[in-house]
């Protein structure tokens, strides 16, 4: 795991530093002349841990914006028969196109439910 090193005799932060002559990994002070010999060889560790799911971004708001185009769509929470629509902006291999309703009475997000149920994305 990489760490901070800081100099013994002035406190400020060390820098790694190749010494080609001992070929060796330093640390060395910019402030000073003092530089130690690097135990651990990590400078740098990038863990990628996320996970991409499709999901509905900022919404509200979204039923009185007159540049969205509006579909005869029900919505499952309050009945309405109005909502207007978006499409998915993630980015993903495989670049199908889903919608995304926004009911324009009660903003509820919600996805055509003709959709197969597994490919589907999380509303939350």
């Amino acid at each position: 795991m990489a760490s901070l090193h800081f100099c013994s005799e002035c406190n400020n932060l060390l820098y790694p530093k190749a010494d080609p002559e001992r070929r060796v990994m330093l640390y060395a002070c910019r402030i000073c002349t003092y530089d130690e010999i690097g135990e651990n060889q990590c400078v740098y560790r990038n863990d990628l841990l996320t996970v991409t799911k499709e999901k509905v971004g900022v919404t509200h708001d979204l039923g009185t914006d007159t540049t969205l185009a509006h579909a005869q769509m029900v919505c499952p929470s309050c009945g309405n028969d109005d909502a207007v629509y978006f499409q998915d902006q993630s980015k993903r291999k495989q670049t199908r196109m889903i919608l995304f309703y926004v009911c324009t009475k009660c903003s509820h997000n919600f996805t055509d439910p003709t959709l197969n149920p597994d490919s589907r994305p999380d509303l939350d």
